[in-house]
């Protein structure tokens, strides 16, 4: 075998490595209870309950964050996340958990948060829906 296709195998074997790595990575978006009897890594879109506590105590454990959260269907559900507590976590408009259900809880290894837009007020009074 040539250089060049050695080289070109070589590249190959890495691209498929890569793929097969990435593949593996991706959940899909499921509700709470889907999530019980899936039983793998999902995504599960919501909104914060602001009504009921937020546990965190950085003293005792910087990466124990619980909060409650409502799916889709409308479903409340604790959320364990095993990361620090997002800043600004309260104005979340809307949160997006990964992880797994154990028993009643559901455990996240990661969570996405979308904030209101400071700006908001300009477009609405940009497209005339707010009146200055």
């Amino acid at each position: 075998m040539k250089k060049s296709q050695i080289i070109a195998l070589v590249c190959i074997v890495a691209a498929i490595a890569i793929l097969f790595s990435a593949s593996s990575d991706v959940s899909t978006y499921a509700t709470f209870s889907s999530a019980k009897q899936a039983g793998s890594k999902v995504k599960i879109n919501g909104t914060l309950d602001l009504t009921k506590d937020m546990v965190y105590d950085p003293n005792k454990d910087a990466n124990y964050f619980s909060f409650y959260m409502e799916d889709t269907d409308g479903e409340l559900n604790q959320v364990v996340l095993t990361m620090p507590k997002p800043q600004d976590f309260e104005r979340a408009e809307s949160v997006v958990v990964t992880g797994k259900m154990k028993d009643d809880v559901f455990v996240a290894t990661e969570v996405l948060t979308k904030c209101p837009s400071k700006y908001k007020n300009e477009e609405l009074l940009l497209n005339g829906e707010l009146d200055g």
